[in-house]
């Protein structure tokens, strides 16, 4: 409780002495272009470039690993903060670029516009990442190394990646004398809630470029995140009285415990399929299917019962269209030979955007159907409603603007879900624009590898992830909410 009002204190503070407007988008974030303004081309040298991966290596190299909530490697998170201060110098040198350490190891940086008249907007990004054991790598998990063309290590994907390539983009764009005249943040491993300020827009991780992820879709789309799924951690226990191996009862509380989470296993959770962004996208992609999902995926009107079930043939387009369930772990026995007296496992549940926490909950206690078990919640949290993104949101346009330019051979950009669950929801109280995208290409092995083994990322990739960051920060500057036309009768 401490540490959230800390955080809360801290960026209401900030804002407070900065005097950041917050004024109303349907008035201001319209118009023209501002006049006078220079664009600075997303050309980088060779210098420049090899200074990118090698910053991303650094960054890699330092195990930043949390293991809970409540314990990371505090060590390493410290050595983090001091190793961007070394490698971006002019982001903690200019004037108009305010930087702070939240919460002891998390980094807020509030860069300053000239135009107050301008909503600010903020870029999440984390550098905390999950356990790596070497086990089953190619290279160490932690060596950054460079190899084949690609940077390997835990966060190379999720998410050391976006922290050094924002902090990269605006290094890049301070050395060659750019100044904003839009205000924004960059929060980064920054968890906890925050209020005091209405923002335009929010830009955090989980969107790609998709590449073969849904299966008989020819061609790479870009799919930005619009919602996002909830959450439970459900911990089930069973308690019993221990005693000898060599008269053991007619059922263990291993044995109970098994069986409950195997049912868990082999009853999945209802097909939400039907209205939202799934079905926008998969009407924006009709065309890039192969006969004859292209006329199935052209008449969702008709052929929606149908295409439920094909949804469920792939276990990513699967978890877009359900809850899903996931045994992560148990825990029991302490002795061969001594009947345990407690079997614990947790199950993390991805809660649909059509359901709720609690509807969830009941439907896991009907599938137990077991006394025995008991059901605690750890941790547990409703999906986030669905961000805009008709011609208004500004936010899902400038990503869209950005997204044409920077890959141009990207004709479709569609609305989604995020599976995962990310550190945007903290800040539902501060933008009802909320987006998430990573400008990179994800095929199906990249996907898996997340949380995986022998994540990695091609230098290619990361100098674009780069120059995305680098252009969509300008356009943030002139972009403008397009004035609805409207026909004359």
């Amino acid at each position: 409780m401490a540490r959230r009002i800390v955080c809360m204190l801290a960026l209401g503070a900030v804002l407070l002495l900065l005097g950041i407007a917050t004024v109303s988008t349907s008035k201001d974030l319209r118009g023209k272009e501002p006049q006078g303004a220079s664009r600075i081309p997303s050309q980088f040298s060779e210098g420049e470039r090899v200074n990118m991966k090698e910053a991303l290596k650094g960054a890699i190299q330092i195990p930043t690993v949390s293991f809970s909530s409540e314990e990371s490697n505090t060590t390493a998170l410290a050595e983090f903060g001091e190793y961007i201060y070394k490698v971006f110098p002019t982001v903690f040198s200019t004037s108009f670029i305010q930087h702070e350490v939240v919460g002891g190891y998390s980094h807020l940086f509030t860069v300053q516009g000239s135009d107050p008249s301008l909503q600010p907007y903020m870029l999440l990004a984390h550098f905390d990442v999950v356990p790596a054991p070497a086990e089953g790598w190619d290279v160490p998990p932690f060596s950054g190394l460079e190899h084949d063309g690609f940077i390997w290590g835990r966060g190379t994907l999720d998410n050391k990646n976006s922290v050094t390539a924002i902090l990269q983009a605006l290094e890049l764009l301070l050395i060659r004398n750019y100044i904003p005249q839009r205000s924004f943040f960059i929060a980064l491993g920054h968890d906890e809630e925050a209020r005091g300020v209405q923002l335009a827009f929010i830009v955090d991780e989980c969107g790609f470029i998709l590449d073969g992820v849904i299966p008989n879709v020819k061609k790479p789309f870009a799919q930005i995140a619009v919602e996002e799924k909830g959450g439970i951690n459900l911990m089930l226990q069973v308690n019993m009285t221990p005693g000898h191996s060599s008269a053991p009862p007619k059922e263990t509380s291993i044995g109970i415990l098994a069986a409950a989470v195997s049912r868990l296993e082999q009853t999945p959770l209802p097909n939400m399929f039907g209205d939202g962004p799934l079905k926008t996208t998969l009407e924006l992609l009709a065309h890039e299917f192969s006969f004859p999902t292209n006329i199935i995926m052209g008449n969702l009107w008709l052929s929606w019962p149908l295409v439920r079930r094909l949804m469920e043939r792939n276990y990513i387009t699967s978890a877009l269209v359900r809850t899903t369930t996931a045994l992560t772990t148990f825990n029991a026995g302490i002795k061969v030979n001594v009947i345990p007296p407690v079997a614990q496992a947790t199950v993390n549940f991805r809660i649909h955007p059509a359901q709720t926490v609690q509807e969830v909950l009941e439907l896991v206690k009907n599938i137990v159907a077991d006394d025995r078990v008991q059901l605690h919640v750890l941790s547990a949290f409703d999906p986030l409603p669905a961000s805009p993104f008709d011609d208004q949101a500004l936010g899902y346009q400038l990503l869209r603007r950005t997204i044409q330019s920077v890959f141009p051979e990207i004709n479709i950009v569609a609305p989604g879900t995020c599976i995962g669950n990310t550190d945007s929801r903290h800040y539902m109280n501060l933008s009802n624009g909320i987006y998430r995208f990573n400008p990179l290409y994800l095929q199906p092995q990249g996907f898996s590898s997340i949380h995986g083994i022998n994540e990695k990322i091609s230098v290619q990739a990361y100098e674009t992830q780069v120059k995305f960051i680098f252009e969509l920060i300008q356009n943030a500057d002139t972009h403008r909410v397009p004035v609805p036309h409207v026909h004359e009768l």
